[in-house]
């Protein structure tokens, strides 16, 4: 068979085989891909940055961002992989708005499917932390300090947390055992307890539980039940009437005679109206929260998980989001529950009222 070179338009020249074409000279490029990565650092000024992604450039490039770097590191460049910077402000723009990963991505020239994952992977990875920035105080003079912060807001002694639960709404997530999500208000939604401190950080956070989970259900269930128990943490918690009375978690009085148990109960209730307003302030630094998350079940947990560590870095280093957190009211009315305890619970209570008030 006769082989014969044959020229191409770009003056190049390959081999006839018959109906095999070896290419001998014609180079092999790499696709080329286009996408715009403006830099929202570079694009946005101080103030409209930080109303997009609850942060200051400052805070977001020297605080968050080496706490994910090496998470968000890529080994080479295959597949034209995100810049980490730009997952981070991807998973905090979705935070921030709570708007579909669509329009996400779109604000970024990156697909629905790759915001997805850098979500999961940002959130998972923020979630990881949850050890270390939302934990009680480790040694006595801390817990000396909180009480005497709880203290100085109405004169309620021996408070270590305020303790609560919110319905971080989310949509439904189909299957057998999707109704068991779906709560007393009529819609689906995971019931987070939350112990809030004196500063309106948060000590304790259980995001596992259904919507349809009673608080005081979470609450036995929880490590910090048998933590208060064990008096590993000294001091008392404040709950609503959705708690059994005990020893060591102090409720309002259903039906207040005597001026000492008014005293006690309005002294409760500005005390324990903390944690109302860290829900609050929690779920409008972090819309994504407050609507309803259309993620899946695990990815949802640790969306939850991960506003709350970057809830409580805005209070640690006092970042700037001082106009968000303000005292807003968390729009969920708790349900009395006309079981007063137990009679140790109740006896102890009646004594500490007698005692302080």
């Amino acid at each position: 068979m006769s082989l014969e070179l044959k020229k191409m338009e770009n003056d190049e020249f390959y081999e006839d085989v018959g109906d095999d074409v070896i290419n001998i000279l014609i180079p092999r490029f790499p696709k080329r891909y286009l996408r715009n990565y403006e830099n929202p650092l570079e694009f946005y000024d101080e103030c409209q940055f930080q109303r997009r992604y609850r942060f200051s450039k400052d805070s977001t490039i020297h605080i968050l961002f080496p706490l994910v770097e090496t998470t968000l590191q890529t080994v080479n460049n295959r597949g034209l992989p995100i810049p980490p910077l730009l997952q981070l402000l991807t998973g905090l723009r979705f935070y921030a708005t709570g708007s579909f990963q669509l329009v996400c991505g779109d604000l970024r020239g990156i697909s629905q499917a790759t915001v997805c994952r850098i979500i999961r992977k940002i959130s998972i990875h923020f979630a990881e932390l949850l050890g270390e920035y939302i934990k009680f105080p480790q040694n006595m003079e801390q817990q000396r300090a909180n009480i005497a912060l709880f203290f100085n807001i109405a004169g309620f002694p021996s408070v270590a947390g305020c303790v609560d639960g919110t319905h971080i709404p989310i949509a439904s997530p189909g299957g057998n055992n999707a109704e068991v999500y779906r709560n007393r208000k009529g819609y689906f939604s995971l019931n987070v307890q939350v112990i809030a401190g004196p500063r309106r950080e948060i000590l304790d956070i259980v995001v596992r539980h259904p919507g349809s989970t009673h608080d005081s259900v979470i609450f036995d269930r929880s490590s910090a039940r048998v933590r208060f128990e064990l008096r590993e943490i000294q001091g008392l918690l404040l709950g609503d009437n959705g708690y059994p009375s005990r020893p060591y978690l102090m409720t309002p009085l259903l039906n207040p005679n005597t001026n000492s148990e008014v005293r006690y109960n309005n002294a409760h209730k500005s005390t324990r109206n903390i944690v109302e307003r860290v829900f609050g302030s929690w779920k409008k630094i972090f819309p994504c929260i407050h609507f309803p998350l259309r993620t899946k079940i695990d990815t949802s947990l640790a969306v939850i998980c991960a506003t709350a560590v970057l809830y409580n870095l805005c209070i640690r280093y006092r970042l700037n989001v001082e106009d968000e957190i303000e005292d807003v009211q968390d729009e969920d009315i708790p349900v009395v529950n006309y079981n007063d305890g137990n009679a140790v619970g109740v006896a102890f209570r009646r004594a500490f009222i007698i005692t302080h008030f």
